[in-house]
């Protein structure tokens, strides 16, 4: 006689079925796949700007995805067919852990297509486009951008306060992260550290940051990887870890990158650490690829970048995210970036309704790990089950809400009683005044 299954609960069928797409998707490594060789920025430079970098799909091909494609989607689909035997089609976490599994199935799919339109294809499946509509259904992505772009630019950074200067190196930079940092989460719980192999000045994983050996940075730099670095995604990482049931919660699968990305540089403008020159890199990158999908290549990009007044090292890094893992001729870029824009009007209407509704009590919930909007009121109905635990570490503002409703209730209210005639009026004797 065979010996009986034992019962399982359901937290424990979700936590079963969660840490296995953890590990499942331990070794896909979206970025890592489709860096760039060091050589191809000296060889564009070299050239004087002018000559297109020779990256196609038989260089991605070289670089090693660390795992066999085959065996990986084979692995999501069992886990995926698991989740609705074990939980039925209807249950609401299990649709979050399907859709989860699904996507990383379409991750690999990929990673399979780099250096192919098919790439692109995918990379707007999984992040979405520029041409994208908000729910209103009638805002594009890029409408948002370009609206933002109008307003950037108008903006004169010489008469908003003094610019500060980048006299810290990175290895000071270290300690000083380290040290707010420590405060932040308690000592040895996060660790700032050097990195000469990454190729933006700072990175973050799951407890960790990572900065460029050779970077410069000024205090206000170090201020915004504090906030956006550390009290949101390395914030969401440990939160996420922290959970017993809902794993999945420490890892960012495409569909959260928004919520992340865009949670992360709201939080730097309610902090008053962002500024319009960080805002316009962050923005800047929607329109690129927003050109590239309408035939532009990395030639006719890294040119727009340079009359936007960066420095020709910072356009070639600028343009690489836009064209890492797509077609570098224009039509098939990589379209992760979108996020940033994306993220922000979403997360600040996410913030906005849930004080206009009354559900203040939802907020806190943007902490609890890798989240993605849509997630939020599921998690937060299954709290009292010990389904999920509230989020250990959290900003300031979001812990007491009294300041932020406030001041998002007034942003609403202001919203509504936004007259263009009043603002036109305003405007006209501004500039009469000048």
């Amino acid at each position: 006689m065979s010996a009986a299954t034992p019962w399982q609960s359901y937290k424990e069928r979700v936590a079963r079925l969660a840490q296995r797409i953890v590990d499942a998707q331990a070794p896909i490594r979206v970025l890592n796949t489709i860096k760039w060789e060091p050589g191809t920025f000296e060889r564009f430079r070299d050239s004087g700007w002018k000559q297109m970098p020779d990256v196609g799909p038989e260089d991605y091909q070289r670089l090693s995805l660390g795992f066999d494609p085959t065996d990986k989607k084979d692995e999501l689909r069992a886990i995926s067919a698991d989740i609705v035997r074990q939980l039925g089609e209807q249950d609401r976490v299990g649709r979050i852990l399907s859709e989860t599994a699904h996507q990383y199935i379409r991750v690999v799919q990929m990673l399979e297509a780099r250096g192919t339109k098919e790439f692109y294809e995918l990379s707007k499946e999984l992040y979405g486009t520029p041409k994208e509509y908000f729910s209103d259904e009638c805002t594009q992505v890029r409408g948002a951008a370009l609206a933002m772009y109008d307003i950037l630019t108008q903006l004169d950074d010489s008469v908003l306060g003094v610019a500060p200067a980048r006299d810290i190196d990175a290895e000071r930079a270290v300690g000083i992260l380290n040290e707010r940092l420590g405060v932040y989460f308690g000592d040895g719980t996060v660790s700032v550290l050097l990195d000469d192999g990454i190729a933006a000045d700072a990175s973050a994983g799951s407890g960790y940051i990572k900065l460029r050996q050779g970077a410069m940075f000024s205090d206000r730099d170090l201020r915004l990887l504090e906030v956006h670095e550390g009290w949101v995604h390395v914030a969401t990482s440990l939160n996420g870890k922290a959970q017993p049931v809902a794993r999945w919660l420490a890892i960012g699968p495409p569909r959260v990158a928004a919520t992340q990305e865009g949670l992360a540089a709201l939080l730097e403008v309610l902090t008053l650490t962002s500024h319009p020159r960080r805002a316009r890199r962050l923005n800047d990158r929607v329109l690129a690829i927003d050109k590239s999908e309408d035939g532009a290549d990395f030639l006719d990009v890294f040119e727009w970048f340079r009359t936007e007044g960066h420095d020709e090292e910072t356009c070639f890094w600028n343009t690489q995210r836009v064209f890492r893992g797509g077609v570098l001729t224009g039509g098939a870029p990589f379209t992760k970036d979108i996020v940033y824009t994306k993220g922000i009007v979403l997360n600040y209407n996410y913030l906005t309704s849930a004080i206009a509704a009354g559900r203040a009590d939802l907020i806190r919930w943007l902490f609890v790990g890798k989240v993605a909007l849509p997630d939020l009121a599921v998690l937060a109905a299954h709290a009292h089950e010990g389904l999920v635990k509230p989020p250990i570490h959290v900003p300031p503002m979001f812990r007491d809400l009294n300041g932020l409703a406030i001041w998002l209730g007034l942003s609403a209210f202001w919203g509504r009683l936004e007259n263009k005639a009043i603002q036109d009026s305003f405007r006209q004797s501004l500039l009469a005044a000048e």
